[in-house]
């Protein structure tokens, strides 16, 4: 009995709730919502923000922040799809270690500045989030890749694969969410990012290498914003050095908050970030047939996250009061 009462008051539960509430209001709506195809249209939806997520998530649980996550996606994209350009014989594997390495260059600078000059990461990562989206001007020449430089063995990964027809896209998309638990919950590195996030002042005590998590955290959201950017190519076959990754970060952080991941550190799961992912993917799959512009997605984003704020919160000082009336 305890334990049906612990899952039914977790925080995915009520997220879950949201998701089924939500499909069955569009779906009374219009029924087309209810297919197996938009079930497809919802998953191709989800996977570069569940990347982008399980970096975010770890960044958040280790009490950080990473705005630059767009621009390090729209960097590497570019990187790799001048490869493809200039040398169109090249074997396309090649194109995912060059995109992960690329963006964990990327995530490795913004952690060398938060951890050498001691400087908040909101700052940072604001800084470098323009400072990225120049540099993709600048190696590009402002010129978009085509979808024609970008290899068909690439495109055709988020259109099928081996397995029931799942685009590959998927798949690795929840290949990394497995991984981002696995770490989190299963290895000493995880428990160092959430001992980190849960108090900082307290870590160093602990025998924690506070830099040294810090610059693994902020490698770690590179490198997933570099696969991120090698499948964006795959999923939309261009690369723009002015849209590619742009407002990725707001869709991330909208996903992890809703998740229940904590702003201030040291709180989080894979499983709620997940969910977080697939009620933005219904939200987006939904505005087309309920006839609302795409152009209002992020002012439900910012909604979505400032209601996500206020219930986290609320959640807090609940706890707290229970704490104390505890103590007493």
């Amino acid at each position: 009995m305890n334990l049906v009462r612990n899952i039914l008051f977790r925080r995915e539960a009520g997220i879950l709730v949201m998701i089924v509430l939500f499909c069955i209001a569009v779906g009374l709506y219009k029924p087309q919502f209810l297919t197996g195809q938009s079930l497809r249209i919802i998953l191709l939806l989800t996977p570069l923000i569940m990347i982008g997520a399980m970096a975010q998530m770890l960044v958040l649980v280790g009490r950080h922040v990473d705005l630059s996550i767009g621009s390090m996606l729209g960097f590497s994209a570019m990187v790799v799809g001048l490869m493809y350009r200039e040398f169109p014989d090249l074997w396309w594997v090649i194109g995912f270690p060059i995109a992960i390495a690329t963006g964990a260059v990327l995530g490795i600078f913004n952690g060398l500045l938060v951890t050498i000059f001691k400087l908040p990461s909101i700052i940072v990562t604001l800084g470098t989030l323009s400072l990225y989206r120049g540099l993709t001007f600048i190696i590009s020449d402002a010129r978009q890749i085509n979808r024609s430089d970008i290899p068909s063995e690439l495109k055709l990964m988020s259109r099928t694969s081996p397995v029931f027809d799942i685009p590959w896209i998927i798949l690795i998309a929840f290949g990394i969410a497995l991984m981002t638990y696995v770490i989190a919950r299963h290895t000493q590195l995880g428990r160092q990012i959430y001992a980190l996030g849960s108090n900082p002042e307290a870590a160093p005590l602990r025998g924690i290498d506070v830099t040294k998590v810090t610059l693994v955290v902020f490698a770690l959201s590179g490198a997933l914003s570099g696969l991120a950017g090698i499948l964006y190519a795959s999923r939309w076959g261009f690369v723009n050095p002015s849209n590619t990754g742009a407002g990725f970060e707001f869709q991330v952080i909208a996903a992890v908050v809703i998740g229940g991941v904590s702003i201030n550190g040291g709180v989080g799961t894979v499983m709620g970030t997940v969910l977080g992912v697939l009620l933005l993917g219904c939200v987006a799959a939904a505005l087309p047939l309920l006839g609302i512009p795409g152009s209002t997605q992020n002012a439900i984003y910012g909604s979505v996250i400032l209601i996500a704020l206020l219930i986290d919160r609320s959640v807090r000082q609940r706890g707290a009061a229970s704490i104390s009336r505890g103590g007493a």
